[in-house]
């Protein structure tokens, strides 16, 4: 455990900020996991509502600073092009 002040504070900002973060990511891959079960099942209308789901919480954490921008448009493209394959 630190002694300094400012070290202490640093320790629960880093704790409070793993959290929020790990929280964040777990909504990412949650909303993940639905989508691919409404492909594999080949219901588009549910993938569709679904990805515009999963595409707002990749661009949160995006904006929010946890996942980044290219990481985020890589993981919508992939998504996008199976969408677009159940076609």
């Amino acid at each position: 455990m630190p002694n300094i002040e400012s070290a202490r504070k640093r320790v629960r900002q880093s704790a409070k900020r793993n959290k929020r973060n790990r929280s964040a990511k777990s909504m990412v891959t949650s909303d993940r996991k639905a989508l691919l079960e409404a492909l594999e099942a080949g219901n588009k209308s549910e993938a569709q509502k679904l990805f515009k789901d999963y595409a707002s919480e990749l661009d949160k954490s995006v904006k929010k600073g946890i996942l980044k921008f290219n990481n985020a448009s890589r993981k919508k493209s992939r998504i996008q092009l199976r969408l677009n394959a159940l076609a």
